[in-house]
């Protein structure tokens, strides 16, 4: 989002990887991506993952068999991709990994789609913090090839929508050593929240996460989007996609995932 500040997520992403990312998160990380791309062929297949963050999915992915890219639009998610080798993969040969932004049309042609179209293209909670979800859609979208997957975490559209959006804004707002205050304020009232919702242990997050870490991506997470399932299975059938499948939030303001495949 031009003219305003963003999130440092590559920041929170190597404070994760070099200090939460266990075994067992590896684990639960491994079982989750399987699960998720359940039916969707990766061996071989050209991969694209949009906001490599820590660096988790290039690796599983490429550890599946894929032939992979990431991208990621800070610098600083190459040093927790690092962190995060060093656990999982020490040793094997590093994905192609470039830097940009899914909205920037010269690097998307020349960094992505010079190299060809991609088998699937993934983004798991990534696009609704570009500052322009519905173009960086399209952009990724089109990179997908005829018959390929494209897998997205989107966030769930819920009437608490509006107000995450106005914390969001304001932990952006308030001087770097408030931040962290505002996310210890916040964690206990979500942590109760989601208790009150699932029933589960919070601490216990899916996809190999830490809830502290998580916290801070919630609360500071800005630029901040969401739509509801229909409106995103409208918005990706535009691009010549069909549902294979929708998997809603566990919680209200959690993200919807998406498998879809492109027809046309």
């Amino acid at each position: 989002m031009k003219g305003e500040e963003q999130f440092d997520f590559g920041e929170n992403w190597i404070g994760f990887a070099a200090n939460a990312l266990t075994d067992a998160r590896v684990e639960a990380a491994r079982k989750d991506f399987a699960k998720l791309l359940d039916g969707v062929p990766l061996r071989g297949r050209a991969f694209l993952d949009i906001g490599f963050g820590q660096g988790l999915t290039v690796l599983l992915a490429q550890e599946a068999g894929a032939v992979v890219t990431g991208a990621d639009i800070n610098p600083k998610c190459v040093k927790a991709y690092e962190h995060t080798k060093r656990k999982l993969a020490p040793g094997s040969a590093d994905p192609r990994l470039v830097l940009g932004s899914v909205l920037d049309d010269v690097f998307v042609e020349s960094e992505l789609r010079a190299h060809g179209g991609y088998d699937v293209v993934h983004s798991w909670g990534v696009l609704h913090h570009t500052g322009d979800m519905a173009r960086a859609i399209a952009n990724s979208a089109s990179l997908v090839k005829p018959g390929g997957h494209y897998v997205i975490a989107i966030y769930n559209r819920h009437w608490s929508s509006k107000p995450w959006w106005l914390i969001k804004r304001i932990y952006m707002m308030l001087p770097r050593f408030l931040q962290p205050l505002c996310c210890w304020f916040f964690a206990p009232i979500i942590w109760l929240a989601k208790f009150l919702v699932t029933g589960k242990n919070p601490l216990l997050q899916e996809r190999g996460m830490d809830f502290y870490y998580n916290v801070v991506d919630w609360v500071g997470g800005y630029p901040y989007e969401y739509a509801s399932i229909p409106e995103m299975e409208g918005m990706v059938r535009q691009h010549g996609f069909e549902t294979v499948k929708a998997i809603p939030a566990v919680v209200p303001t959690g993200c919807n995932e998406f498998v879809f495949r492109k027809i046309t």
